[in-house]
């Protein structure tokens, strides 16, 4: 497999003959407002701007995968940018509707035995920051890839480490894990997503499998940077099987 980090949660990957974009968030830097009651007030989103350009992150791209619709996972842009009839999955069917809504119509919502050209898709749970703050963030997922000539891959999607995530991997075993860890809050809540101890956990888990993090400076309300969560898993012996890629940077697996 290939997989290309885009910025933020997006990537492109190709699995077993066909490119699979996920989570698109394709808008230019500083166009959007900054996410209220958090960090950087005063930045507007995104705070970088892509690596290339979005007809190159779009092109040969055989199915959209969108894990939840929050912006910085399917903007506008990306709506304007993909052709109406690509397929795309979602994880229920309000975002199946709400994708609808944008005038896309060839979508299917993800199940635990998801089919697509003869690669297996396997909806995972999640959960978008730990107590009270779920009532906020929603509902969320991520997607386990399998296929007979490739590794097994896990996209864990906008979760915090809990039961289900561990859970997950030891069902699948997954031999390529990608954690969204930018440990992005608001001023109150706790984390959203993964912070460097969730993805201590993760490799303690599956101590074998490439853990790659994104999701990572890219928005307002990123509280880990690239850096300390290098610094944390040199610290914690974790460093040769975490890959932190920079926007653009992508690997072969």
């Amino acid at each position: 497999m290939n997989i290309q980090h885009i910025r933020n949660a997006t990537l492109v990957m190709d699995y077993a003959g066909k490119r699979f974009l996920v989570d698109p968030f394709l808008a230019e830097k500083g166009t959007l407002p900054p996410f209220p009651n958090s960090a950087r007030q005063d930045q507007n989103n995104p705070l970088v701007s892509l690596p290339t350009s979005i007809e190159e992150v779009i092109s040969g791209v055989g199915a959209v995968i969108v894990t939840h619709t929050h912006l910085d996972h399917w903007d506008d842009a990306a709506k304007d940018a993909l052709p109406k009839d690509i397929k795309l999955f979602t994880q229920n069917e309000a975002d199946k509707e709400e994708v609808g809504n944008a005038g896309f119509t060839n979508i299917e919502v993800l199940a635990e035995d998801t089919v697509f050209e003869g690669i297996q898709l396997i909806k995972t749970k999640g959960e978008h920051g730990r107590g009270e703050i779920l009532e906020i963030a929603g509902s969320v997922c991520g997607v386990v890839f399998k296929h007979q000539e490739e590794k097994t891959l896990y996209v864990a999607g906008d979760t915090v480490w809990y039961e289900e995530v561990e859970k997950t991997l030891n069902t699948h075993k997954p031999e390529v894990i990608v954690v969204n860890a930018g440990d992005n809050q608001f001023l109150e809540g706790g984390s959203l997503v993964m912070d460097g101890e969730d993805v201590l956990k993760v490799h303690q888990t599956a101590p074998e499998a490439t853990i790659i993090s994104v999701h990572m400076e890219a928005v307002n309300h990123w509280a880990l940077s690239r850096q300390e969560l290098k610094d944390y898993a040199e610290e914690k012996g974790m460093s040769d099987n975490l890959l932190v890629p920079d926007d653009g940077e992508q690997y072969s697996l």
